[in-house]
């Protein structure tokens, strides 16, 4: 029918550009339908009768259009034009649909609800607020996000957003709920506890609010009791980038009981971006001491500058955070954010400092937890469902086999950017850095001269390494001996810094990659062999991330 039509294509009268500063997506019919579903599942068949419904987050109304009761809605929205859309479709005519900020309306200076201040709520709403009658609020709120300070996103890819959090609720209510003051749906959630804390919450958002260690002081603030819910495929809403879970999850929340519940697990039906049931997941809330990110303790930093990296070869631009070295210190490593999500781009191994920090200095002592954690986070590739996973500290026991074999992963890693060079400029000098992780001599590999550093040679010398490791280690030193058999030309040298013996992995690869697309080469390198051998072991590794208690499934 053509009103369906429409209705399906409303939120595109709304200019994209807007939306997406504001976070704002609007829900999908399709999932729609999904929700109601699951509403009557978890609140009964007749919840639409018995419930009064406030959506202070509308829209255009999709979310409401397959309510049967709309004299039970109440449908506000912070853009005028979203109320004119609603009007053209003739969208929940009979629902009571009114213009409202609702992290900046009735929000006096001390943090407390003062609806005479606009005038803009309902009478009929505030009464039924006020007699604590029995309401669900169902909301697709935005998913901006501010990170720092100034409330702006940083980071690579990230699209600035000034200002985008710098709500009157977050400036005087949510001094206890720690860093989600700066989203957008977790200040709903706070206004929600505080206006209306019996309410029964329907929401789709991102799932950080339930597992992701930055709100912890949101969970330990915020009383709710799951009900029941999905996720589904965030392109299944238009204009949203990247692939990760959005939930729709239903609450009871209570916020003056004297017992909290705690919210410990979640499981959940999972639909594709079509929104067609493909299994089951769960998601686990456990406490911030039990992440993989606190499980080694990190080395303190000492007084020796150094230079800081951005890249294996390349150094900071600007401010470092991190420029001093560690005593024993061997290595850096990057080690970011405790989710799978972040895992693949945080997690670098480095011979000088990282200048952007988050991370911790490797030496001798703690290198076999190092290896362990290079390893666990990227073993497992992050898919839409996965992305928010954490990593935990293990529960199995840890074979001095598996020690090793994630050593000798490690040091065979695209990630491995250590690397040796002389004569980097940074902060007005020139500096070295030196590569401590070469498995073979010298000698072994036909090097010209001896390298600087033969530590990683006497460190692997008492261990017993697996039939995968010594694969692995055996054609790494093949392609170690055909980077010393042939000499690069001065462009490739000057580019990866080959003005020394010590060549890391980063460095010898590149450089024999370079040699086979030259053509300037009586033969070519063959890496199949290698690759080979290195996805042989990670197959070996894969399934002991789970079966060791580093992630749950």
């Amino acid at each position: 029918m053509p009103q369906n039509c429409l209705l399906e294509h409303s939120d595109s009268l709304i200019p994209l550009n807007e939306r997406s500063f504001k976070g704002a997506y609007y829900t999908p019919l399709n999932v729609v339908d999904r929700a109601y579903d699951t509403l009557a599942e978890v609140l009964g068949k007749n919840w639409q009768k018995n419930y009064l419904v406030w959506d202070m987050c509308c829209g255009v109304g999709n979310l409401e259009v397959k309510h049967s009761n709309h004299r039970n809605l109440f449908m506000s929205t912070l853009d005028v034009a979203d109320i004119d859309v609603m009007r053209a479709t003739k969208t929940c005519v009979a629902a009571t649909r009114f213009q409202y900020d609702y992290l900046n309306d009735d929000i006096t200076d001390d943090g407390k609800i003062d609806y005479s201040l606009t005038n803009k709520v309902p009478p009929a709403l505030r009464d039924a607020i006020h007699a604590g009658k029995k309401i669900v609020v169902l909301i697709n709120p935005p998913y901006a996000e501010a990170t720092n300070a100034d409330n702006t996103a940083i980071g690579a890819g990230a699209k600035n957003k000034t200002g985008v959090a710098k709500t009157k609720l977050a400036a005087v209510a949510m001094s206890r709920y720690g860093k989600a003051s700066n989203e957008l749906f977790t200040q709903c959630l706070a206004r929600i506890a505080l206006e209306i804390p019996t309410a029964t919450i329907a929401i789709f958002s991102k799932l950080k609010y339930v597992n992701a260690p930055n709100f912890e002081k949101f969970r330990q603030a915020w009383n709710a009791e799951y009900l029941g819910g999905f996720v589904v495929h965030s392109k299944a809403f238009d204009g949203l980038k990247g692939n990760f879970p959005i939930g729709f999850l239903v609450w009871k929340t209570n916020q003056t009981a004297k017992k909290k519940k705690l919210i410990t697990e979640i499981s959940v039906e999972v639909f594709d971006k079509k929104t067609q049931p493909i299994g089951e997941k769960k998601f686990y809330h456990l406490p911030n001491e039990q992440f993989l990110n606190v499980w080694l303790k990190r080395p303190r930093a000492n007084k020796v500058e150094v230079i800081p990296l951005k890249n294996a070869l390349v150094a900071t631009i600007g401010n470092a955070r991190v420029s001093t070295w560690s005593n024993k210190a061997i290595a850096y490593m990057y080690c970011g954010v405790n989710d799978i999500q972040h895992a693949t781009q945080q997690t670098v191994l480095f011979s000088s400092p990282y200048g952007g920090g988050n991370g911790f200095y490797v030496n001798p002592d703690n290198l076999w937890q190092a290896a362990i954690i290079f390893a666990v986070r990227r073993l497992v590739k992050p898919t839409w469902l996965n992305d928010r996973d954490q990593f935990l500290q293990p529960t199995g026991e840890l074979t001095n086999e598996f020690k090793h074999d994630c050593l000798i992963w490690m040091l065979f890693n695209g990630s491995n950017l250590t690397a040796s060079a002389d004569d980097l400029e940074w902060n007005g000098a020139t500096w070295s850095i030196v590569n401590h992780f070469i498995p073979f001599t010298a000698t072994e590999v036909n090097a010209p001269m001896q390298f600087e550093s033969e530590f990683m040679v006497n460190y692997l010398q008492d261990k017993v390494q697996s039939t995968e490791a010594t694969a692995v280690l055996a054609e790494g030193k093949t392609l170690w001996q055909a980077y010393f058999a042939e000499v690069d030309n001065y462009t490739v040298r000057r580019e990866l810094k080959l003005n020394r013996a010590d060549v890391g992995w980063y460095q010898l690869r590149n450089a024999l990659k370079k040699r086979n697309d030259s053509g300037d080469y009586d033969a070519l390198v063959s890496f199949a062999a290698f690759e080979v051998a290195y996805k042989t072991l990670t197959e070996k590794l894969q399934p002991l991330v789970y079966e060791l208690g580093f992630l749950r499934r």
